[in-house]
């Protein structure tokens, strides 16, 4: 890796060992910003406060070996990356003002593509694991993920009937909780659909009555309206004398018609004028039926007022209009049929959650039975770990137990009980540590001190580490509160670890850094910064030199030095 402006680190070169490479500096040198480098180029989250002070973005490169036809090779491929003679290219940026990009083999990708590719690349077990396998829900996650597809198969069953039981209960208690509401409801609709279905409106049927109203409303007007039109046009036969808008067009028209021969655009006007005498004889007719058709039955008027009343209360309640109002009834007695079939529905409902509360227990139990075979299998590789860790008398157990619950309560029936269950199952998971023998099996986060946390965390990754493998494993202080013969026992364990994976290992115990296949210090200028050559590969006399640091505080103490030699040749005589 190289790292340029992040954190107390200004530009410096990560060299790592395909074996065990261990980390070591002083308090406060820049170690973590290796795990946090690493964490970068494996889509950890950006934090621009870690872009070193006057900088405009701090740069993390590193060169990862891939396994061929591994499924990281394959997701980097599908999203474009290029491969050079086996190995991933990975850049992280990050700028100052907060912004991050990633590059894999040459091509800009998601951040998150980068956190897929470490689920495969890297393990990372940090402090922060071991706190988080103190819970008793990471303590479950924890053996299911080491029982693999045993677990995982009946638990994606569970799942599935879990979500359906969750959501077949949420309808029956909405629909049962419900039921004065929704007769409520019921008892309104069925009203108003009663009130309309009494009236029996038609489309449109407002507006066609409102139009007869007007016409019916002024029937007398209407008619000497049209008699009066009628007689301009056509002449009164009360009155002979009278002159008529027909006659004078007739008149007009024999005028001209006994002149046309002798001038063809006379003849034109002539025609337009007869044109216009028959026009005037058509109105006129049509205005004679007019007033002869219209119907002035006071009876008639009263009757559709009537029944625009009766629709006028419809639209007043249930639409604007006549269509709205039918509109309203149909989706009402749709929702009606919803609502009647409650009864019906409750009754489905029971059944269907009475069956899937059968089925889940089932499943719970077959769940129950996979974890319990698991739990022996881990526990006896973990206590095996410990063996080689120190710890020869310890023994690791798994107690998986669950919750009764009484008969009225929420639960599913379990071997003949009444259990609590979750998402997840009805197992409740903890591990317990026995540190001697006739000591009784506790909790580990009340049954151990540190130094043995620290062992019985870093057997348990171990134990992941052989069940669940990938090609590298970063163990940052993983050792802390382990020292003596215990710290030795440890870096003899991570060096085992080494022989089928890289492991790197960020560490201020000297009796683990003396297993290392190679040893990386940090270091400070003094200006505070970490630069290029502020990462440097140990070999020889340098390296026993920081050895004895480690050891003793100081560098030149001969007691220290000699310490140090030992240590060296007794993890090399042990390789």
């Amino acid at each position: 890796m190289r790292i340029r402006s992040l954190g107390v680190i200004d530009d410096a070169v990560v060299e790592l060992s395909p074996g065990f490479t261990a980390v070591t500096g002083e308090t406060g040198a820049g170690k973590t910003m290796v795990v946090t480098s690493l964490g970068l180029l494996l889509g950890g989250r950006a934090d621009p406060a870690l872009v070193r002070i006057g900088a405009k973005a701090a740069v993390v490169e590193g060169r990862v070996t891939v396994p061929e036809g591994s499924g990281a090779a394959v997701r980097a491929e599908e999203a474009g990356a290029e491969l050079d003679d086996g190995a991933l290219l990975i850049s992280r940026t990050i700028s100052a003002e907060g912004r991050s990009r990633a590059h894999l083999g040459g091509r800009s990708v998601p951040i998150s593509l980068l956190g897929e590719l470490a689920e495969e690349l890297v393990a990372v077990h940090g402090q922060t694991d071991q706190q988080g396998l103190l819970k008793p829900a990471r303590q479950r996650q924890a053996l299911d993920r080491y029982a693999g597809d045993a677990v995982a198969v009946p638990l994606a069953k569970y799942a599935a009937a879990y979500r359906r039981l969750r959501a077949v209960s949420a309808e029956l208690d909405e629909i049962t909780t419900r039921a004065r509401e929704r007769a409520q409801e019921a008892d309104l609709l069925r009203f108003g659909l009663d009130e309309i279905s009494a009236v029996e409106p038609r489309a449109g049927e407002d507006t066609e009555l409102a139009a007869e109203a007007e016409r019916l409303g002024h029937a007398e007007a209407l008619a000497s309206a049209a008699s009066t039109a009628h007689a301009a046009l056509a002449g009164n036969p009360e009155d002979p004398e009278g002159v008529d808008a027909g006659a004078l067009a007739a008149a007009a028209h024999r005028a001209l018609d006994t002149v046309r021969s002798y001038d063809p655009a006379l003849s034109g006007l002539a025609d337009r004028v007869g044109e216009i005498g028959i026009l005037l004889a058509d109105v006129a007719g049509d205005l004679a039926g007019y007033a002869d058709d219209l119907d002035s039955d006071p009876l008639r008027l009263a009757a559709v007022e009537e029944r625009r009343a009766a629709l006028t209360q419809l639209t007043r309640k249930y639409g604007e209009d006549v269509t709205s109002v039918l509109d309203w009834a149909e989706q009402s007695a749709a929702r009606l049929g919803e609502l009647e079939g409650d009864d019906e529905r409750i009754g489905e409902l029971t059944g269907e959650r009475d069956a899937l509360s059968g089925e889940l227990g089932e499943l719970a139990q077959a769940l129950t039975e996979a974890r319990t075979e698991a739990a022996e299998r881990f526990a006896a590789a973990v206590t095996a770990e410990l063996a080689s860790l120190a710890m020869p008398h310890a023994r690791v157990s798994i107690d998986i137990r669950q919750t009764e619950v009484s008969e009225d309560a929420d639960g599913v029936e379990v071997a003949a009980r009444r259990v609590a269950y979750t998402a997840t199952g009805v197992d409740d998971v903890e591990l317990l540590l026995a540190p001697h023998p006739g000591a009784p099996p506790r909790p580990i986060a009340k049954g151990a001190s540190g130094g043995e946390l620290s062992r019985v965390m870093l057997a348990v990754e171990v134990v992941f580490a052989g069940s669940d493998p990938v090609p590298t494993y970063l163990f940052d202080e993983v050792d802390a509160g382990v020292g003596g013969k215990a710290a030795v026992e440890v870096g003899r364990r991570l060096a085992r670890l080494a022989r089928s994976a890289q492991v790197v290992v960020v560490t201020h115990l000297p009796q683990v850094a003396a297993f290392a296949d190679r040893q990386l210090l940090v270091e400070k200028t003094n200006d505070g910064s970490v630069t290029r050559s502020g990462v440097k590969a140990l070999e020889g006399e340098e390296r026993v030199r920081e050895l004895s640091r480690m050891l003793a505080g100081q560098e030149d103490s001969e007691t220290a030095r000699a310490h140090a030699e030992e240590l060296l040749e007794a993890a090399r005589a042990d390789g």
